[in-house]
């Protein structure tokens, strides 16, 4: 990954750094790194993004389609 430095402007060359980093994940990866992780929480964590991802997908779908609401 790089950045351009234009005009020895290094504090907007940081900042696009920093915004590349943050878009490829690299602090909550790092963050994540920063202490060990047991295996069975590790899959924990990754059901529930799966969880939240597949009920974000479904609101998605439901607004699409006009049926906003609960359906309960």
């Amino acid at each position: 990954m790089q950045v351009v430095v234009r005009d020895n402007n290094v504090d907007q060359a940081l900042r696009a750094l920093k915004k590349k980093l943050q878009r490829e994940g690299v602090y909550r990866e790092m963050k994540l790194r920063r202490f060990y992780e047991k295996p069975s929480e590790k899959r924990a964590r990754d059901h529930a993004a799966a969880v939240r991802r597949a009920r974000k997908l479904e609101r998605k779908r439901l607004e699409r389609d006009g049926l906003t609401g609960r359906m309960r």
